[in-house]
Order: structure tokens, then C-alpha cells, then sequence
């Protein structure tokens, strides 16, 4: 079935040499920004305190969100965790502070906001455990862009492989290059992403 009668070709590859060079020049920005300035990676990679609060009543979470920030804390992850009343707080390491004084800190501010807001666990996950998970996924991530260039090797001709691997590489270097400009979170669930990315259909 036809909706539109449109009656004119799109000249795509009449301009593919200035599409390929904005490709290029995006290309080679991403680098340079992931060298230049890097990822700006979450508490799972680089460690911090983890909370876990609950509250009498479905929690507010942007009010947790400022109580937090008036403590100067920054890169705060504040989400409901199980169910509405309770929440889930990871806050990044602070140099000079202990886990513990941090999370005594948060649950003074919070409670000074809601009474009935008491902890229920604490975690402290230490930088040694964050770079070994900052190895590790990036390690997987290398696995699967290794893994698929070997697919698309193996499944296409030669000349149709190596562009279908350099299409895919150019993708997800431009997508972390995005991560590095911008200094978005790179979270898990981002690395995730990523690494699905690079899964090409058949």
C-alpha cells in the first residue's frame, strides 16, 4: 500500500564527500575528547557510598536530591529502589571523609526534611573494587568489538567486512566521544548500551 506518490530520487551519494568528511571530522573529535578529557565514569567504576532509606510515605525524590546537594555533594544517583518508599542513594568517594561520617551526614539532612526517613543498609564500595570493574568492562566491551569484527569478517566479503567494521567502530567512538564532551555519566547501564550497539544483525 501506497500512502505518498513521491515521484523524485534523493541524490544521497551526490554529496558523500562532504557527508564522509563530516564523518571524519566527527570521527577524529571524539578522540581527541576521549584522550583529552576522558569519561566521566560513576560511582560503580570509581567507588563511593551506597545508601539504602526508607521513608514512612512514598518518598519525594527531588527533595532528597537538594537535601543531598546542600551537603556541597555532587555526582548524587537518587532513585527508588523495590518499592516507592524506599530509595537508593550512591555517592561518589570524598577525600578526608569516611563512608560512615558521609552517610550520618545524608541521613541528618534527610531527616531534618522527613522524621520518619531511616536507614536501612550502608555499603561502602572501595576504588580497588572500582577499577577492577572499570577493567572489566571495558575489557567486555573490547571482547565484543573484537568479536564482532571477527564475525563480519568471517560472514561478508572482505571489502564489505571492512566496512561494515569500520562503520561499527565509528559508531561507538563517536557515541563515547559524545559521553567525553559533554561529561555525561558513564554508568553500567551505559556500558551496556554501548556494548549492544555493536551487535549487528545478520
Amino acid at each position: 500500500m501506497e500512502f505518498f506518490k513521491i515521484r523524485r530520487d534523493i541524490p544521497f551519494m551526490r554529496h558523500a564527500l562532504v557527508f564522509n568528511l563530516i564523518s571524519l571530522l566527527t570521527f577524529l573529535a571524539a578522540v581527541f575528547f576521549l584522550f583529552s578529557r576522558g569519561l566521566h565514569l560513576s560511582v560503580e567504576f570509581t567507588g563511593g557510598t551506597l545508601m539504602e532509606v526508607s521513608y514512612a510515605q512514598p518518598a519525594d525524590l527531588n527533595a532528597i536530591r537538594a537535601s543531598v546537594a546542600k551537603l556541597g555533594l555532587s555526582d548524587v544517583q537518587v532513585q527508588n529502589f523495590g518499592t516507592a518508599r524506599d530509595v537508593l542513594i550512591r555517592m561518589p568517594v570524598q577525600k578526608g571523609v569516611s563512608s560512615a561520617q558521609q552517610s550520618d551526614r545524608v541521613m541528618a539532612e534527610l531527616k531534618t526534611t522527613d522524621a520518619s526517613a531511616s536507614m536501612r543498609r550502608t555499603e561502602f564500595v572501595g576504588p580497588q573494587v572500582g577499577d577492577e570493574l572499570a577493567a572489566d568492562g571495558l575489557k567486555a566491551l573490547a571482547c565484543v568489538v573484537v568479536g564482532i569484527m571477527i564475525y563480519l569478517a568471517i560472514r561478508f566479503e572482505w571489502k564489505y567486512a571492512v566496512a561494515a567494521i569500520v562503520a561499527n567502530l565509528h559508531d561507538v567512538i563517536i557515541i563515547l566521544g559524545f559521553f567525553a564532551f559533554f561529561q555525561w555519566e558513564f554508568s553500567l547501564p551505559v556500558l551496556a548500551a554501548v556494548s549492544s550497539r555493536t551487535a549487528l544483525p545478520s
